[in-house]
């Protein structure tokens, strides 16, 4: 569940999706949906790679890297969907390791103290 709202609330503020009905935005989940049985995850990001220019490939990346960390810390089997997302989309390591840290800024607990390097 807290992936859908966290996909929700990534694309409701994002062109084109900011300006599309809850009926649209439904339809467009069932159809992703339908998209990941039928291709799987590989299949879904190899097409993504095959149509976004560099710059909206790395905001899917981060995107992703979001919405996973929208329920905690990432589980082994996230971390292997990002690691994968990150080479079919043929993005720079440096890069991605960035975005992951700013999702552990952004998730970090504000009631816990933060932990030094």
């Amino acid at each position: 569940m807290a992936g859908t709202r966290a996909l929700r609330h990534a694309l409701d503020y994002r062109a084109p999706f900011k300006g599309r009905s809850d009926k649209e935005m439904i339809t467009l989940m069932d159809t992703l949906l339908q998209g990941l049985r039928a291709k799987g995850s590989i299949g879904l990001m190899e097409e993504a790679a095959s149509v976004l220019d560099d710059r909206q490939r790395h905001t899917a990346y981060a995107v992703a890297a979001e919405i996973m960390r929208s329920d905690g810390p990432l589980q082994d089997q996230e971390q292997t969907i990002l690691a994968d997302l990150a080479t079919t989309l043929r993005l720079d390591p440096e890069e991605t390791s960035k975005v992951l840290e700013v999702m552990d800024v952004l998730h970090a607990s504000i009631l816990e103290p933060a932990v030094s390097a």
